[in-house]
Parts: structure tokens; sequence; C-alpha cells
């Protein structure tokens, strides 16, 4: 269902660059619900957050490595930011047998899934399937059955960049910002800052 919801979404988007009035008016609550709030988006930090943020990301994105402990970090230290993965992958075969064992793990053992995770982030180069099992044997998740209802995620992820217009990874949004790509650690902190502050002023 959510994957026919994202379709209609995708078209409600379409729509709305060529007539705005025939976009539906479900449209907005539609994005911010698959973005925010969707359980099958492995997710930490804060419960009732002041701040989210939407990181698209892959294991194989040279970048992504670079960035993602540095959105981790900012979970860490703002204990009002939440923090929502959504895996897109763009890096071929292995980028998607790492998102599945990902996010099957998020679904069978969530308190393992943040090692698993950094683990799989801290591979240099392109992941094969021994560098996955390795991942997961350092990690303990290595019993972890995939679940092929991760395609229906990844699917609907890759839908909600084409709305979005996401063209790469990484690609983060802060508050009402979009990030295309990495951006150093003092201007993510700076932003952040920024929209906490924002929030704090509505």
């Amino acid at each position: 269902m959510k994957i026919i919801a994202a379709l209609l979404l995708l078209c409600a988007s379409t729509l709305s660059f060529a007539a705005p009035d025939a976009a539906p008016a479900s449209s907005n609550d539609q994005l911010e619900k698959l973005l925010f709030n969707d359980p099958d988006s492995p997710a930490t930090g804060a419960k009732a957050p002041r701040l989210t943020i939407v990181s698209f990301t892959d294991y194989n994105c040279p970048w992504c490595k670079k960035f993602d402990p540095m959105l981790e970090k900012v979970v860490q230290e703002n204990p009002d930011v939440r923090l929502i993965i959504k895996l897109l992958p763009f890096r071929g075969e292995s980028s998607m047998n790492a998102a599945k064992v990902a996010l099957s793990t998020w679904h069978q053992q969530p308190d393992k899934f943040w090692a698993l995770h950094q683990r799989l982030m801290a591979k240099k180069g392109y992941h094969d399937d021994a560098s996955i099992l390795a991942a997961q044997k350092k990690t303990g998740t290595d019993a972890i059955k995939i679940e092929e209802k991760t395609r229906d995620t990844m699917k609907m992820n890759l839908i909600l960049a084409q709305v979005l217009n996401i063209q790469g990874t990484p690609a983060t949004i802060i508050g009402d910002q979009m990030v295309a790509g990495a951006i150093p650690a003092d201007e993510l902190e700076a932003l952040v800052k920024e929209q906490l502050a924002k929030a704090d002023a509505q």
C-alpha cells in the first residue's frame, strides 16, 4: 500500500508542475508521512524532535561514508534532533544487497542496526558479498534472514527521490533545506543550529 501511495504522490507531483491546482490537497501530507513516519525506515534520536534530518544514502557511496558519521554526531550532540535513513541503492547490485541486509536487520534486530550500518559505511570502496557478510559477523547479525519486502522500501525511497528531484547521494533534508552532496562539518553544524532556531521561533 505504501508503494501505491508513493506512486500517487509522484503522479500528483508531476501534475502540480503542469497545473498547480490539479494536485490533491493531501499530497503534502502523504509526502510528510512517507518521509518522516515510515516505520520501515531506520531512525535514531529524539522521539519528539524539534528538528528531523532525513538522509538519502548508499553503502557504496564514498561521500556518504564520510558524511554519515557527521550526521550521527549531530544526533549525539543534539538531543532534540532525529535522524532517519533512506537507503538508495544507486551504485550496483552490492548496494542493493547491503541495503537488503541492513533493512532486514532493522526489522528483526533494530538494536543491532546502527552497529551494522556503521560497519557497512566504514568499508572503503565498493562492497561485495564477502564484505557484507564480514560486517554481519562483526556485529552479530549474520543470522538475519533477508526479507524480500525490503525491496518495497527501496522502491519507495527511489520514488521519493524522484519526487524530491534527488539525483545522487548523499542528499539530506535538514529542516526546510535540502543539502545535495556532503558539506563540511562546520557548515553542517551551522545549518543545524539555524534550523533549530527556526523551529524555536515557530
